[in-house]
């Protein structure tokens, strides 16, 4: 058998210095070569595993761009499928192709050979490339469906477990299956939110992702109180209430990973409608650059927030990416020398270093008064969640002028007309002006999946309708498209990146806030000393490939 070190040289993935450092290195840690070779960022870990496979002389096979046989899949279930993180891929003469993470697992390939009756072929793959196929081959519908037809069968039974001994009922009892498995199917379709809506007819259930609604499933009617119940019960609230809205929030642990969910619950006409906000501790870990910021709206935004006081706004509407871009800001203006408080409603990511302080209405903690004795506990950095009323707004500009680092929200369709919203809200505009520092207003477009984007070149007719910046007689530039493939689940689309405006508020805009000009007064002079639009930063990701024309269309004026 080749040495691994061989095998890396030959095919020009490491050099013969960089395989003898990482010997060296590999005795001294004790971990294996390739180990330390990924450790060093000199092998992706698909490239460790090909080299691997091709030292044991099996076929390595990147499972996110290869077609499977959806007949090979059916042929093995899911809970043996992941069992033994393995998944069948297709036929070749007569025999399984089975993508294993461990090719030499003998019991994965006996059970898969009584299974099927069929001679299996081991190949290999990374075992994150198998659990990811196997999240989107063997979704979970199949067996929600059949979960859905035995709990509607005996439905009234159905809400009598959820309602009456929920906190007693097993794992293996259909309701609790049910939700179990919607759950850890919309974290798998990386959903942001689930949506259970009580119709006339039917329990609708919707995933948001990638910022669009899409319809999962339909439910007979008759199982959606016990389904809502024990949804209300793992996020501790009260499942008498049925009459006024309700929020809680409950943890899942998915594939080992710790997942928190913020449920709220809402009367309509036909039923309770539950929300469930997926929040992924990962996303408040992010760096602004990797929001997708332009080099000058990422100078132009750190300007601000490296001041040691002022205000900082963020806008947009709900659902915009506002808090994960303060939450970025805080991981980086957040050192063991300054003291940084939040007060938000509700505290969705924990943050390790941070005091934060969750509002609490009912027992008279507003953002107001959280934010008076905020003040009192020597901050140098403060995080409001949103800015909503015109005492918050007073005592935020107070605190921005009297030497503290002010961040917070509000909701405006872009940054200039925040500045007329505060005056709206009755703050006097001399203290607007000389408060605020910067205005950051964005929006979240979808990402174009990397793997099946398309290039083509536009027609004059369709750069005018979309007012893109290009004249005639001018080249046409290259552009990109959605396609859809396994990777995206079709959609052509996977992830979002934030289209930023960033607006100094500089002399002449804070004479205009002086003046009470309009909102649109502050842009044509914002615009004219250097301000990037909404609009503009969406067409420069559309010129770097990032997303395509019609997706900046849709969510940009």
């Amino acid at each position: 058998m080749r040495q691994l070190g061989d095998i890396l040289v030959s095919e020009g993935l490491a050099s013969h210095e960089q395989v003898a450092a990482a010997v060296e290195e590999q005795e001294r840690v004790g971990r294996t070569l390739g180990r330390v070779l990924v450790e060093r960022g000199v092998l992706s870990e698909s490239q460790l595993v090909s080299a691997l496979a091709r030292q044991i002389g099996l076929r390595f096979v990147d499972l996110s761009d290869h077609v499977v046989d959806a007949s090979a899949v059916a042929l093995v279930p899911a809970v043996v499928c992941r069992r033994h993180t393995a998944l069948p891929i297709g036929r070749e003469d007569g025999r399984l192709l089975v993508a294993m993470a461990d090719p030499a697992n003998v019991f994965a390939i006996d059970d898969i050979r009584s299974i099927t009756g069929m001679e299996v072929r081991a190949l290999v793959a990374t075992r994150v490339d198998v659990i990811a196929a196997i999240a989107r081959y063997h979704r979970a519908d199949g067996e929600l469906d059949s979960l859905t037809v035995a709990m509607d069968a005996n439905a009234e039974n159905a809400a009598a477990v959820a309602l009456d001994s929920v906190r007693e009922v097993t794992d293996d009892a259909p309701i609790v299956r049910y939700v179990n498995l919607l759950i850890t199917q919309a974290i798998a379709d990386r959903a942001s939110d689930i949506h259970l809506e009580p119709t006339e007819n039917d329990l609708r259930v919707r995933f948001r992702i990638d910022g669009v609604l899409h319809e999962i499933m339909r439910s007979p009617k008759q199982i959606a109180s016990g389904v809502i119940s024990r949804l209300k019960i793992m996020a501790d609230i009260n499942i008498a209430e049925r009459r006024k809205p309700q929020d809680g929030r409950l943890s899942v642990a998915v594939e080992g990973k710790k997942i928190d969910l913020r449920v709220a619950t809402l009367p309509t006409v036909w039923g309770e409608k539950v929300v469930m906000r997926v929040l992924d501790n990962s996303t408040a870990q992010l760096t602004l650059a990797d929001l997708g910021f332009e080099p000058a709206n990422y100078d132009s935004f750190a300007s601000s927030f490296t001041k040691p006081y002022g205000m900082i706004l963020v806008t947009g509407p709900t659902g915009s990416g506002k808090s994960t871009t303060l939450y970025a800001t805080l991981n980086i203006v957040s050192t063991p020398e300054k003291n940084v408080i939040t007060v938000e409603d509700p505290v969705e990511y924990r943050l390790p270093g941070i005091n934060q302080v969750q509002v609490n209405a009912k027992a008279g903690l507003t953002f107001a008064s959280a934010l008076r004795s905020i003040l009192r506990s020597d901050p140098d950095v403060v995080l409001i969640g949103e800015v909503r009323d015109h005492e918050t707004a007073q005592i935020a500009i107070e605190a921005a002028l009297t030497g503290h680092l002010v961040l917070t929200t509000l909701h405006t369709n872009d940054a200039p007309s925040a500045i007329t919203r505060l005056v709206e809200m009755g703050i006097e505009p001399f203290l607007v002006g000389s408060a605020v520092d910067a205005v950051l207003a964005q929006r979240l477009a979808r990402r174009l999946c990397g793997r099946c984007k398309q290039a083509y070149v536009p027609t004059p007719e369709q750069l005018r309708q979309a007012r893109f910046p290009w004249a005639d007689g001018e080249e046409l530039p290259k552009l990109y498209r959605p396609v859809g493939c396994p990777a995206c689940s079709k959609t052509g689309y996977k992830g979002r990146l934030a289209l930023h405006e960033v607006m100094q508020v500089t002399e002449e805009v804070e004479r205009l806030a002086v003046e009470r000009a309009s909102g649109a007064a502050i842009g044509a002079v914002a615009r004219a000393q250097g301000m990037t639009t909404l609009r503009q930063d969406g067409l420069a990701k559309v010129l770097s490939g990032s997303t395509s024309l019609e997706e900046i269309l849709r969510v940009v004026v």
